[in-house]
């Protein structure tokens, strides 16, 4: 299939992005790596009549550190955030999730600002940014503002971003310090979307969980916090009894759907399943004593 025919824009700054955004009263669409938006258009799933092609702007494809967080551009490729030695050291979870991403050929093209704006509820970007507790920095006809990762993501492929309005870094602060990850997912076939996956940060200190972040993807509209789980986990020493009662509380917390992949059921068992192993890793690594 062909998509529908569409007006095509360079813009070569940020500025002249949200111009043509704005010119076009809701009916633009933004071009960066194109992995999910190219599709979307030849299904005619989607019909704007502009295209505005974001790749030739400068200093939008980078990832700094800083001395509390780490910066990364909106064009940053995944394949960038998989190999980066910076992603490796400070953010060990994003580098091993993006292995998970598609193939190596979508990888080297899609961002990580186009998958936070694109919200697909089994993606694994806009997980890691719940988990992470990232900030997304945003450009519109309006100027400058910053929004939460907890505050984004709506719906289904339904983000907090205006029409004239594009995401031009996301901000992730550093992981504490005797903080371990874990991450797991399950799909059909390597470089599809995930049936479920989980993911989580445990914050150790004196034997103590002083910290505890989980997040999903896959079992509902958006991507999600595990909030009662991490209540049950913080503040206290981790037990096989505590352990159990914060699988179950995950699985109580969420919400799957039933396609031709996979019933809700499955869904539910398997989040709780990939969430405690999650957890476990984490937990190691943070230099915790086994329950």
């Amino acid at each position: 299939m062909k998509p529908a025919a569409f007006d095509y824009v360079v813009a070569e700054s940020i500025d002249a992005a949200v111009a043509a955004l704005a010119a076009a009263d809701g009916e633009a669409k933004i071009l960066a790596g194109g992995q999910s938006l190219v599709p979307m258009l030849n299904f005619r799933l989607l019909r704007p009549t502009v295209l505005v092609d974001i790749n030739r702007i400068p200093d939008l494809a980078f990832i700094e550190e800083r001395p509390d967080d780490i910066t990364i551009g909106a064009l940053t490729r995944h394949y960038r955030l998989e190999t980066s030695p910076i992603i490796a050291k400070h953010l060990p979870v994003i580098a091993e999730a993006m292995r998970h991403v598609a193939h190596l050929a979508i990888r080297n093209r899609g961002t990580i600002g186009g998958s936070l704006s694109h919200a697909d509820p089994a993606a694994e970007l806009p997980m890691l940014a719940l988990l992470l507790d990232a900030t997304l920095h945003v450009a519109s006809s309006a100027g400058s503002s910053m929004v939460s990762a907890r505050d984004f993501f709506l719906g289904p492929l339904a983000v907090d971003l205006a029409g004239d309005a594009m995401v031009t870094r996301i901000t992730i602060p550093k992981l504490p310090p005797a903080t371990g990850w874990g991450f797991g997912e399950v799909a059909r076939r390597s470089g599809d979307f995930a049936l479920a996956a989980a993911t989580a940060t445990l914050t150790s200190r004196d034997g103590m969980i002083a910290e505890a972040r989980i997040a999903m993807t896959g079992i509902d509209e958006t991507a999600k916090r595990a909030s009662e789980a991490e209540a049950l986990l913080n503040g206290r020493k981790l037990t096989n009894d505590l352990f159990e009662a914060a699988i179950a509380a995950v699985r109580a917390g969420v919400n799957p759907p039933t396609d031709l992949h996979a019933s809700s059921d499955y869904r539910r068992h398997l989040v709780g399943v990939l969430a405690g192993r999650a957890l476990a890793d984490a937990w190691r690594r943070a230099g915790g004593e086994k329950p």
